[in-house]
């Protein structure tokens, strides 16, 4: 059987016929698949029909007959969960504001870039389908059951009932990678507050004077650049839930600022005077030691006792193996290639992965999923893990020890890396062909697809010896030219 992957549907709803197709072109040139719509009343009938397939909405704002934030609210009545992202003109706050109320999940300015829509489309899929992938864990992963001891998603039953119809702070700890932003959006979506906007903040990505705009936002001329006022994610998050990841570093002084919101809940932005009211729940996340922070002066105390209302500390995933198996297979057809074949977890692949350490946790383990779809050799990578798990179970060696001038190759190695080499090539030229294969053969768009220079794939193709050749009935492929 053939593991195809699924293709996301995107809605796109927008009065403007140019607009419209110039956005249905770059969507189909990502490898979307695109419905089209030019009024709120044409979406609202869409959504309606059963298994409509539909992944995103991308919904402007000013149209005909019923504009973007009443259909935003009747999407909302037929469909709590399906993403929306809203797309408009209009960038005043008031109306930015009382979109996320409605329940968008993003709010994009025309005119936008590709790589802001793409960006924007990507990031808000990733997230649902985290969240949905999560839920249905919570299901499926305790009649998986290792020996090794009880679910931690069986665990998490109890903490979403409980936690989730809280209006308390939450904050989560534990190592980076293990799933802490999936957890507080499943918090979310078990809330009282599933309905309204939640949106997230990385205090470690921006420097401080970034994250005090980002969080509270700023007025026209508040500093060098601000033409035009901004409202900040509190704004924005009214009636929901804002999420702080790394909150351990966050600037200090902007920590008292946040207490007060905390307090208060209210504020000022940036360069402004009006006293801003809001009503938001707050999670924040670190994997950093708060309380040694605090002993250390760089964190404040009376702030972590305010966000350490609920603790909740989510464990490494070496410490959750009933969720391995199951993580890696929704992982493997996540990232699998339309047309590819299926790739099964062999058993010596199967013990590989339960042995080993994922100090790099949950994205750890999807990377090794996408390094298997490339390479395609469960042994050599079972091998793999198997060496990284007797490395980390060994002391380390000196340091004249661990770096030697020379390494010396054995027959046996060389074996090995003409193996992945090899796989390596039928990774790209399968990759490549499918591609070509879905633009009927035009190299542009089959670069585009791929997000590649055209030169760069005409230099590949002729580097692997792909040539345009009658399909081969027996496998419905283009067979490249061998070298």
């Amino acid at each position: 059987m053939q593991n195809a992957k699924r293709i996301d549907r995107v809605l796109i709803a927008e009065d403007e016929p140019d607009i419209r197709d110039y956005l249905a072109i770059s969507l189909r040139c990502r490898g979307y698949e695109v419905e089209q719509a030019e009024n709120g009343n044409e979406v609202l009938s869409f959504l309606k029909q059963k298994d409509n397939g539909v992944s995103l909405v991308l919904l402007d704002i000013m149209m005909p007959w019923k504009d973007g934030i009443e259909t935003l609210r009747e999407i909302r009545q037929l469909d709590k969960n399906i993403p929306v992202v809203m797309l408009s003109g209009i960038s005043a706050a008031t109306t930015i504001i009382q979109t996320m109320k409605c329940g968008a999940d993003d709010y994009l300015t025309k005119p936008v870039t590709d790589e802001q829509l793409f960006g924007m489309i990507e990031s808000t899929l990733a997230t649902h389908e985290a969240v949905h992938a999560s839920k249905k864990a919570l299901v499926q992963i305790p009649q998986k059951r290792s020996s090794n001891g009880s679910s931690w998603m069986k665990t998490m039953e109890t903490v979403l009932n409980q936690v989730g119809l809280s209006e308390a702070p939450v904050l989560l700890q534990g190592e980076t990678g293990a799933g802490k932003e999936v957890l507080a959006r499943m918090l979310h979506a078990a809330s009282p507050r599933a309905g309204r906007p939640f949106l997230k903040v990385n205090c470690a990505a921006l420097p401080s004077e970034l994250v005090e705009s980002e969080l509270f936002g700023y007025e026209r001329g508040a500093f060098t650049g601000a033409f035009k006022s901004k409202p900040g994610k509190f704004d924005m998050a009214d009636e929901g839930t804002i999420f702080l990841d790394e909150i351990g570093d966050m600037d200090y002084r902007l920590q008292a600022k946040l207490l007060q919101v905390l307090q208060d809940q209210e504020f000022h932005r940036l360069g402004g005077s009006e006293t801003i009211r809001v009503n938001v729940r707050v999670m924040a996340a670190t994997h950093s030691d708060l309380e040694k922070a605090m002993r250390e002066g760089r964190f404040r105390e009376d702030l972590y006792y305010r966000l350490n209302v609920i603790n909740l500390h989510v464990p490494a995933l070496r410490d959750r193996p009933d969720e391995i198996l199951p993580l890696a297979e929704y992982f493997l057809k996540k990232h699998s290639t339309a047309g590819a074949a299926a790739l099964e977890i062999t058993p010596s692949l199967n013990d590989a992965l339960l042995a080993y350490h994922w100090p790099g946790n949950v994205r750890e383990l999807e990377n090794v999923a996408r390094k298997y779809l490339a390479l395609r050799d469960p042994e050599a990578l079972a091998q793999d893990l198997r060496l990284k798990t007797q490395r980390a179970s060994q002391p380390m060696a000196p340091a004249s020890q661990r770096f030697q001038p020379l390494a010396v190759v054995t027959a046996t190695d060389t074996q090995t890396l003409e193996n992945v080499t090899e796989a390596r090539r039928q990774a790209e030229i399968d990759a490549i062909l499918t591609a070509l294969n879905r633009t009927r053969w035009n190299r542009k768009e089959a670069a585009t697809v791929l997000r590649v220079d055209y030169k760069a794939l005409l230099y590949k193709m002729k580097k692997l010896g792909i040539d345009r050749k009658p399909i081969d009935s027996a496998t419905s492929t283009v067979v490249p030219i061998q070298n």
